[in-house]
């Protein structure tokens, strides 16, 4: 035990009496590396759950035995080639996974530059020994070569060593050992040759694999990048301190994580609610987004609910504390990303299910092919460079490479699509999307706030209104500043708290603010009952009244994607924490006839899960902090560039724009890429099908070897590159009916 590595201060205590603690881990892969640590780490007694996130290369572990001491899994994960840290934000995700993306970099520079200048003096080689090249002269290029080969792929081979020998030592096999063992071999067998002034030697060959293998590795890699720590973005909307009231009726400022259920905080406009609780006193209005979805403003009063992380606008309120710190639904929230990010990471790409299979028969074949020729005879010599050449021939560059060329192509016919990939393995799970979630605020409709009713008000009552709208620091008076032709406040405009924006114009006052500010109750109401889903804003100057509302604008050609997709045979559904008559008027709209409305994160998790208990692949589409959790559930994840941070870090790509059509694109191009990928790696099975028996028949040479493994490698990136001709085609869908609303579009012309 280490006495010295104490994790106390990193230890969290959940609602039920367990701990938990979150580690960043080095060295994780891919899928093996899940089953290696989990496996490894199920053996250790008090230990009850131990799940891996290989997205973010996180760790989670919870015991119930407080005694439990958690530097048992750093010692535990040490031998085995993972370095175990207590999880910090930044560190485990921007610095690490940045750390590892310019060390591949470097490996990939290095193999690149040594394979550049090999290869000019392997031509002179095979020039020569179709020609007149002296012995002496092939033995010193063959030196030569080594001399730059060897030191560069020692050190570039390093992501794949390194790989193997910790799948060696947790017995286990990845597709990094056959790689691993084909480089080793073909460098050892490259110096022996070369020792006994043989004709051929393969120092090129085995750094142009290390030169193939690392571009994929790295793309691979900036493609499982983040762009931001999910933990900082909710951190970011944690209070650490409470204006606590005392018995006595003093504000004592103290720790939110000091709060007691019972306790009276106060909250001041523009603060953030630093606990769960019950309002007690006060009238406000509080952007609770991330809770509903719903950027608007909700208004609270005596009895409302209020959240921690959610923003005061207007009054003064006193919350009595039901939760603090871990109770809260901010950490739920959290504990919900933290468990569908961990279930998203039990799918298996295409390249590691095949590479399940793919190395104990590539090693067994090679062993086979040794022994049958020394018990037929031939040397060991012979029968070494026989296995040798089967090891090189099945190498699986081929493999490594089908499933990251189509990915780098297929993330170039997205970017030209609006879309960005943010999750290694999006492509393959898009394409198997058998349905679509959306959410209804910021993701159907534009981030913007709009403004209805504005050709029923004179246009000075327009101006003056927008100009008042100006001098206020609410988001629904925000909408109404872009109607304001004089970009300048009124002069003397007074904004008062929670009600609105008052000013003397020419000695008559004007007001803009809420219905009973205005005093256009009536009017209010009748506005209400014919449009239920907007919000109002009012405005008087002496007889001069209006009622503007407010609401949120559907995606100009929303409509007619949802045309689109429906033909193309995917069920859609709308779940929204938003109000119903906003939700159903929007799912009418569109011609949805399945949605949901009141949802908490937690709600969208159990729809979802019960989509997949019925056997669905969902797919969910939405931007706010309410629904990154579903986003992480789902079976594929979208989200609009302008979401919430933590929407983005759940989401596997994101689009751009105000257009809905990169939603159909995506599926449509993932679709193509990944029927490309099973192309390429059917292409890879019939060629080691036709080249094995070949090679283990002494038929081929480690020299035909080695150029059939780069011309398989060749086939399969030119095969890849078929997938541009979707994005052609998806670029030139831009001018059609789809990319321009408002025109309903014939189904012909909207994707390829």
């Amino acid at each position: 035990m280490t006495e010295a590595l104490d994790l106390t201060a990193f230890v969290q205590c959940l609602d039920d009496g367990a701990m938990r603690m979150d580690f960043a881990v080095e060295g994780i892969d891919g899928a093996d590396s899940i089953h290696v640590i989990e496996a490894a780490l199920s053996k250790l007694p008090g230990l009850t759950k131990a799940r891996v996130n290989l997205t973010e290369r996180r760790l989670a572990v919870e015991w119930s035995w407080t005694r439990f001491d958690p530097a048992l899994v750093v010692e535990t994960l040490g031998p085995l080639g993972y370095r175990a840290h207590p999880f910090a934000p930044r560190a485990a995700e921007e610095d690490v996974e940045a750390a590892k993306a310019r060390w591949l970099l470097r490996c990939l520079a290095v193999a690149a530059f040594a394979a550049m200048n090999v290869m000019l003096l392997s031509v002179a080689v095979w020039a020569g020994n179709v020609s007149d090249i002296t012995p002496e002269t092939r033995d010193f290029f063959h030196w030569l070569s080594g001399l730059i080969v060897l030191p560069a792929a020692a050190f570039a081979g390093q992501p794949f060593f390194r790989s193997a020998i910790r799948a060696v030592r947790a017995r286990s096999l990845n597709m990094d050992v056959p790689i691993s063992l084909g480089i080793f071999l073909a460098l050892t067998m490259s110096v022996f040759e070369t020792a006994r002034h043989s004709e051929h030697a393969y120092f090129d060959s085995a750094i142009m694999l290390l030169v193939f293998l690392l571009a994929g590795r790295y793309l691979d890699q900036a493609m499982r990048r983040k762009t931001r720590s999910y933990a900082a973005n909710l951190s970011a909307l944690r209070t650490p301190t409470a204006s606590r009231i005392e018995a006595n009726g003093e504000i004592a400022y103290v720790p939110a994580v000091a709060l007691k259920a019972g306790d009276i905080v106060l909250v001041r406009p523009g603060e953030r609610v630093p606990v769960d609780g019950l309002i007690i006193e006060g009238r406000s209005e509080v952007d609770q987004s991330f809770v509903t979805g719903e950027t608007t403003p909700a208004a609270v009063s005596t009895g409302s609910e209020a959240y921690a992380g959610t923003l005061n606008f207007g009054g003064v309120l006193r919350i009595r504390v039901r939760a603090a710190g871990a109770g809260t639904l901010l950490d739920e929230i959290e504990r919900l990303m933290d468990g569908a990010a961990a279930q998203k990471t039990r799918y298996l790409r295409l390249a590691d299910r095949a590479a399940r299979l793919y190395a104990p028969v590539v090693h067994s074949m090679a062993a086979l092919t040794a022994v049958f020729w020394l018990l037929a005879g031939a040397s060991a010599h012979d029968a070494i460079i026989t296995a040798i050449a089967v090891l090189i021939i099945t190498c699986p560059c081929a493999l490594a490479l089908a499933v990251p060329a189509v990915q780098v192509v297929a993330a170039g016919a997205l970017f030209r699509s609006k879309v960005l990939l943010t999750a290694g393995d999006a492509i393959e799970r898009i394409a198997g999307v058998d349905m679509i979630v959306f959410d209804k605020t910021g993701t159907l409709t534009l981030p913007e706030l709009g403004v209805d009713g504005v050709d029923e008000a004179p246009a000075a009552v327009i101006e003056l209104a927008a100009r008042l709208a100006l001098a206020s620091h609410h988001p629904l008076s925000r909408a109404l500043t872009v109607l304001a032709t004089e970009k300048t406040p009124i002069n003397g405009a007074q904004e008062i708290s929670g009600a609105g924006v008052r000013a003397v114009i020419d000695g008559v006052e004007a007001r803009l603010g809420s219905p009973e500010f205005c005093d256009l109750e009536a009017e209010a109401a009748r506005a209400r009952q014919s449009h239920p889903e907007s919000s109002l804003i009012a405005f008087r100057r002496g007889a001069a009244t209006a009622v503007f509302r407010i609401r949120q604008k559907l995606r100009p050609d929303a409509a007619a994607v949802m045309a689109l997709l429906r033909a193309r045979g995917l069920p859609i559904v709308i779940l929204s924490g938003d109000a119903a008559p906003a939700v159903k008027a929007c799912a009418q709209a569109l011609g949805v006839t399945e949605w949901r409305a009141d949802m908490r994160p937690g709600d969208k998790i159990a729809y979802l899960a019960d989509l997949k208990a019925q056997g669905r692949k969902p797919m969910m589409v939405g931007d706010g902090m309410n629904d990154a959790p579903a986003l992480a559930a789902a079976h594929a994840s979208l989200s609009p560039i302008t979401a919430s941070g933590l929407a983005q870090a759940a989401a596997d790509a994101l689009f751009i724009g105000d257009q809905l059509a990169p939603v159909a694109a995506t599926i449509e191009i993932s679709r193509r890429a990944t029927a490309l990928m099973r192309q390429n790696l059917g292409f890879a099975v019939l060629y080691n099908l036709v080249a094995v028996p070949l090679a283990m028949a002494g038929m081929v040479t480690p020299l035909i070897a080695a150029a059939a493994m780069s011309g398989s490698s060749i086939t399969v990136t030119l095969n890849a590159l078929r997938a541009s001709g979707a994005a052609a085609r998806m670029a030139a869908s831009r001018n059609s009916p789809v990319a321009a609303a408002p025109r309903r579009p014939r189904l012909n012309e909207a994707l390829p």
